[in-house]
């Protein structure tokens, strides 16, 4: 394990046209299509950060703010925020990009990978390193975020 990596190292971006296999009968963007490609971004990310093969292990949060239709443009982003011993929380943020540019945000999503040894145990991450002030929020909130996720484990066992 390396001793710690900038969130830059991982950073993920992932384009796709919205094509009619990707459409839901009210001819908008099919939301398991979506959780899809954001599990695919989020393993990347966890992937590049752990330099280990990676699982899921929880998705916080997965609120549809906008629509997309065919012919769409989506741009997704992903960045750890937030690391424990052998699990890191990636944001993955999806937007609609216009012709020119402009991006409408469709979802944020927060996901819990951990990282898998070649015998499927856990393995430790390497620290983050923070460098900007959105890095340094980030990490306080995904704190936050680490504490509830396991209140709420303990809550249900």
């Amino acid at each position: 394990m390396e001793e710690a990596k900038r969130v830059s190292d991982s950073y993920t971006e992932q384009i796709h046209i919205l094509m009619p296999q990707h459409i839901n009968g009210y001819q908008r963007m099919f939301g398991g299509v979506l959780m899809q490609w954001i599990d695919v971004v989020a393993a990347v990310v966890a992937r590049r950060h752990s330099n280990c093969n990676v699982t899921t292990a929880s998705v916080d949060n997965l609120q549809f703010k906008a629509a997309a239709h065919v012919n769409c443009t989506i741009f997704m982003s992903g960045r750890v925020t937030y690391v424990g011993r052998t699990s890191m929380e990636v944001r993955v943020e999806t937007f609609v990009e216009e012709l020119d540019g402009q991006r409408k945000m469709v979802n944020r999503a927060y996901l819990v990978f951990v990282a898998l040894d070649e015998n499927e145990h856990p393995v430790p991450v390497p620290r983050l390193i923070l460098e900007t002030d959105e890095d340094r929020k980030e990490w306080e909130a995904g704190q936050k975020r680490h504490a509830l996720r396991k209140q709420r484990r303990l809550e249900h066992y």
